[in-house]
C-alpha cells in the first residue's frame, strides 16, 4: 500500500564548496556523520513528458532507507507531497491511478537514470532530536529516451525532519548563503538532468499575455482545465476540500462556455458542457453529503443534552458513513472511466484548436463587459422573481435558480478581471456574497429534506422523532433569516453595480 510524506527541503549548488560546518546554526547543537549512501533512481514519464510539464516526478529508486516507488506532487516552493509504494518491477496500480489524468492512454517509460553518491549528515539539537538531514549529492545522470547523453554535478540538499520547526531551514539557508553557497536554479534533480541533456524545463514557455477577448476566455478555460487535472489525484487520495475544488473548476468552465457563447462556438462547447455537468454530478454526490453531514452534526452538537431524544447521533453518523463510502466508490469509478479520460482529451483538443467566433478577435473591454452585464441582468430578474413569491417550495426553487445564475455571473466576472480590472473584481466579490447567502438557504432546504428522511426511518424503528423535528424547525428559521436578509443585500449589490 502507498503512504504519503510531506517533504520540505532546500537545494543548493555545490560544485567544489562542499558542506560548510552547521554546528551552532540556530538550534543545531551537533552534526553527525551518517556515512555514504548509494542511490539509483530511474524516472518515468510519457514520451512527451507530461508529468515533467506538470512538475510531477515519478521514480523507482533502490538504495537508502526508502527504496521503492516515489511520486511527488508540488505543494509550494520547496514543499512536496511524496507518495511511496513498495519496490516492484512495474508501476504500482495505486501510483498509476494518481497520474492517470495526465498520462491517460500513453505509456510510462524510463526517461532518466540518476545515480547519486549521498554523503549524509544529521543535524540534531541539544537533546539529540533530529532537526534536518543535510547531504552532499554527487549525481550522475543519463538520459534514457530521445537524444542526449549524460551529465554530472554536485549539490547540497537540506531536508526538514518530521515534526521539526521549518524556521530551522531559514537559519541554515542564511548561514549557507553567507558561506557563499548559492540556491539551486533547478527545482529538482530530474529538472536539472533534463535541462543538461537537452530537455525543456518544466512549464517553460507557457502562456503568452492575453490580448483579444478570445485570449482572455481561453486563458480562463485553460486555468480550469489545469485545476481539474491538479485536483484529480487529490480527490483519489481523499484530500480535504479537493472534491469541492475540482467541482468548482467544472462549474467555472461550464459557466464560461455559456456566458461567452459569442466568443467560443456553442455548437462545440455545449456537448463538452454536458460532459462537465456529468462529472460535476459525480463530484457532487460526495461533496453535498459532506456539507450536509457537517451541518447536521454541528446543529446536533449545539443542542442541550436534554433535547436529544433517542440515538440521533448514532443514526446520523451511520447515515454519513454509508453515504460517504457509496459516493466515493461511485466517484472513483467515474475518474477511472473511459468517458472521463475522453472528456480530458476533448478539453485538450478544444484548447489546441479553439472554436473561436467573430467576437473573439474583439477588444476584451467591450466583448467581455457586454457578456458580464447580460449575466448580471439575468441574476437581477431571478432574484426579483424569487422575492415576489411567498415562502415555500416554489420560492426555494426560485432562490436556488438565482444562486446558480449568481455563480455563473461570478465566474464570468472572474474571467474578465485581467481585462476589466477593478469593476469586474468588485462584481465577482458581490456575486460571491450573494451566492454565499443563497447557498446557506439551499443548504437549509437540503438539511430539512434529510431530516425528514431520518425522522421517518427513526419513527419506523420505534425511536423518538422529537429531536429531528426540533432541528427541522431550526433549519426553517435559518432559511427565513436568509430570505429576510436577501432584499437588503441585493439592493446594495444593485447600487454598487450601477455606480
Amino acid at each position: 500500500m502507498a503512504d504519503t510524506k510531506r517533504e520540505i527541503e532546500r537545494k543548493y549548488e555545490s560544485e567544489d564548496s562542499g558542506l560548510p560546518d552547521l554546528t551552532g546554526v540556530g538550534p543545531v547543537a551537533d552534526v553527525i556523520d551518517k556515512g555514504l549512501v548509494e542511490l539509483d533512481a530511474v524516472y518515468y514519464d510519457t514520451p512527451d513528458q507530461r508529468l515533467t510539464a506538470a512538475s510531477l516526478t515519478l521514480r523507482r529508486r533502490t538504495g537508502g532507507a526508502d527504496a521503492g516507488w516515489h511520486l511527488k506532487f508540488p505543494v509550494a516552493p520547496g514543499v512536496r507531497d511524496e507518495i511511496r509504494a513498495p519496490l516492484s518491477d512495474t508501476v504500482p496500480a495505486e501510483i498509476a491511478a494518481l497520474v492517470r489524468s495526465r498520462v491517460r492512454n500513453a505509456e510510462l517509460v524510463p526517461v532518466v537514470r540518476l545515480r547519486s553518491a549521498r554523503d549524509v549528515r544529521h543535524l540534531v539539537d541539544a537533546g539529540g532530536r533530529l532537526l534536518a538531514e543535510a547531504s552532499v549529492d554527487t549525481v550522475t545522470a543519463d538520459r534514457l529516451i530521445g537524444k542526449g547523453g549524460g551529465t554530472q554535478w554536485t549539490e547540497i540538499e537540506v531536508e526538514l525532519a518530521d515534526q521539526a520547526d521549518p524556521a530551522v531551514l531559514d537559519r541554515i539557508d542564511k548561514h549557507l548563503r553567507k558561506a557563499g553557497v548559492r540556491p539551486s536554479t533547478s527545482p529538482s534533480k530530474l529538472a536539472r538532468a533534463l535541462e543538461r541533456t537537452g530537455g525543456a524545463r518544466p512549464g517553460h514557455g507557457r502562456g503568452a499575455k492575453p490580448v483579444t477577448a478570445g485570449d482572455h476566455v481561453l486563458a480562463y478555460v485553460r486555468e480550469q482545465r489545469e485545476r481539474i487535472l491538479e485536483y484529480d489525484p487529490a480527490v483519489r487520495r481523499d484530500v480535504p476540500d479537493s472534491v469541492h475544488q475540482m467541482r468548482v473548476a467544472t462549474r467555472r468552465m461550464r459557466g464560461t462556455f455559456r456566458t461567452f457563447g459569442k466568443v467560443l462556438d456553442p455548437a462545440v462547447t455545449e456537448p463538452i458542457a454536458a460532459e462537465l455537468k456529468w462529472l460535476a454530478g459525480g463530484l457532487g454526490l460526495d461533496r453535498d453529503q459532506e456539507v450536509l453531514a457537517d451541518r447536521l452534526t454541528a446543529a446536533l452538537d449545539s443542542l442541550p443534552a436534554a433535547l436529544v431524544s433517542g440515538p440521533v447521533r448514532t443514526r446520523l453518523a451511520g447515515w454519513a458513513s454509508v453515504r460517504h463510502v457509496s459516493a466515493r466508490g461511485h466517484l472513483v469509478a467515474i475518474l477511472d472511466s473511459a468517458r472521463y479520460l475522453a472528456l480530458l482529451d476533448t478539453l485538450d483538443a478544444l484548447l489546441a484548436d479553439p472554436p473561436l467566433r467573430k467576437s473573439a478577435a474583439g477588444k476584451p473591454q467591450k466583448v467581455l463587459a457586454k457578456a458580464v452585464r447580460k449575466d448580471l441582468a439575468k441574476v437581477s430578474r431571478l432574484v426579483t422573481e424569487a422575492l415576489d413569491l411567498p415562502p415555500g417550495e416554489e420560492r426555494d426553487v426560485a432562490v436556488h435558480e438565482a444562486r446558480k445564475k449568481g455563480k455563473r455571473a461570478r465566474y464570468a466576472a472572474e474571467a474578465a478581471v485581467p481585462a476589466l480590472g477593478g469593476s469586474a473584481r468588485s462584481l465577482a466579490k458581490s456575486m460571491k456574497s450573494l451566492t454565499k447567502l443563497l447557498g446557506e438557504h439551499q443548504d437549509s432546504v437540503m438539511a430539512r429534506h434529510t431530516l425528514r428522511e431520518l425522522s421517518a426511518v427513526a419513527h419506523a424503528a420505534g425511536e423518538s422523532a422529537f429531536t429531528y423535528g426540533l432541528l427541522y424547525g431550526r433549519e426553517e428559521a435559518r432559511a427565513a433569516a436568509t430570505e429576510a436578509e436577501l432584499p437588503g443585500l441585493w439592493q446594495r449589490i444593485s447600487e454598487a453595480a450601477a455606480d
